[in-house]
Parts: structure tokens; sequence; C-alpha cells
């Protein structure tokens, strides 16, 4: 461990709240056979994360960067997702953003809670992914990972922002009938993000799926209607 992820550590650690390590592991659901098994936590909130990493991301290199990601504590990787990001939103050639893609997709292993995930994919893959092919995301669907699954429905969050709502459906309909709950959540937040930007193309495909779909992917989608055409939805009266 070099002496620069020794202090990063070490000013995670200073920041540790007790109560925080003790409550962390319930709301992010480390028990057995829960989707965050194993997982274990410092107690650091995460704008004290953000802090932290705003004060180390321009000039650590990427191999310690890697160790931060890899490390058993939630908050570590986290804090260091968080500089990656900070990274590649100051990146400055096509060359480095790719660097930066490459390098969170070889550290996915580790992305393996929801705000991990959450906070890092579409602002990387999002971004460096836009104008291109999407296949590796419609990939990630199709796999038996949890984690991979919500990164490609999570990422198409920028392009959806963009106006380009195309893969973000096609993810959305693979996805649909997915087991975990944490997917119908997923789900229903980009259903919701396009309806907040065209509320046609929403209304087109939850009126195709609305009555097969999950009810929490459903009432995530329509948590923004007006209140009498959210009952419709909800009551299948549509």
């Amino acid at each position: 461990m070099s002496l620069l992820t020794e202090q990063i550590i070490h000013s995670l650690q200073d920041r540790a709240i007790p109560e925080k390590a003790e409550f962390f592991p319930r709301f992010f659901k480390t028990g057995p056979g829960e989707y965050g098994e194993g997982d274990v936590f410092l107690g650091v909130k995460v704008p004290d994360q953000r802090r932290i990493a705003k004060e180390f991301y321009k000039d650590i290199p990427l191999g310690d960067l890697s160790e931060l990601i890899q490390n058993p504590y939630h908050e570590v990787r986290l804090t260091a997702l968080i500089a990656l990001v900070y990274r590649y939103e100051k990146s400055k050639s096509e060359e480095e953003r790719k660097e930066l893609a490459d390098f969170y997709l070889h550290h996915l292993e580790w992305v393996n809670n929801w705000d991990l995930v959450d906070t890092s994919c579409h602002p990387i893959l999002g971004h460096f992914y836009w104008k291109k092919d999407k296949t590796l995301f419609h990939h990630m669907a199709g796999s038996h990972g949890l984690w991979r699954q919500r990164v490609a429905m999570i990422s198409s969050l920028y392009w959806i922002k963009k106006g380009d709502f195309d893969d973000a459906l096609a993810l959305a309909e693979a996805l649909i009938d997915h087991p975990h709950d944490l997917m119908h959540k997923a789900v229903g937040w980009m259903l919701r993000e396009i309806g907040n930007r065209d509320l046609e193309v929403e209304l087109d495909f939850l009126k195709k799926h609305y009555k097969a779909m999950p009810r929490t992917a459903l009432r995530y989608a329509i948590e923004k209607f007006p209140e009498d055409l959210r009952q419709d939805f909800l009551k299948g009266s549509v």
C-alpha cells in the first residue's frame, strides 16, 4: 500500500461515526443472502467522502486508485469511485476518457452495491458511450450479475438527459421482468426520467407493459404523474 492510499484511508477513518458504522450494514443489506452480503463499513458520510476525493483525484496514480476500489470497506471503494468520476469529468482528451472508462469496466467486480453503481456508471460509461455502439450494455443486461445489470440500466441516465431514449427503452424492456427489487426500482426510475423529458414516450412504453411489470417498477415510473392518471395505472384502467 502506498503512502497516499494510507493517507486517504486514514482520512476516512478519522471521519468515521460509530453510529453510522452500525447502521449502514442494515441499510445496505449485508446479511446472509442479502444483496450486500459481507460488505463492511467505516461509518463515513458521503459529503465527507466527496471532500476527500476532491483532495486527491487529480494526482493519484491509477494503480493506487485500483487498490482503493478493491478495498473491503464500502466507503473506501465509493470514495475512489467518486475520485474516478471527478477525474473523468476533468479529462481533456478522448484517449484519456477511454483509458478511464476501460479502467472502470476492468473494476466492475468491486462496483457492488447500488450506491456505488448509481454514483459512478452514468457520468463515466454513460458519457463515454453516448454516441457509440451500446452492445456492451445490452450484453450486461443479459448477464447474470445484478450489479452489471444495474450498471447497464443506470448508465442510460446520461443518454436520457441528452434526449436519447432508444437504448434506455430497450434496456428497460429487457430488464422489466427481472426478479430483484433493485432492478425494478432502476427500471422505474429510468422510465420516470424519460417521462420528465417526453411524457408521450413513457406513456407509449407503459401502455404496452404496465399490466405485467412489477408493481415497484410501475410505482417508480408513474411517481410524478397527475394523481388521476397515476391511479388509473395502478387500477389497471388506462
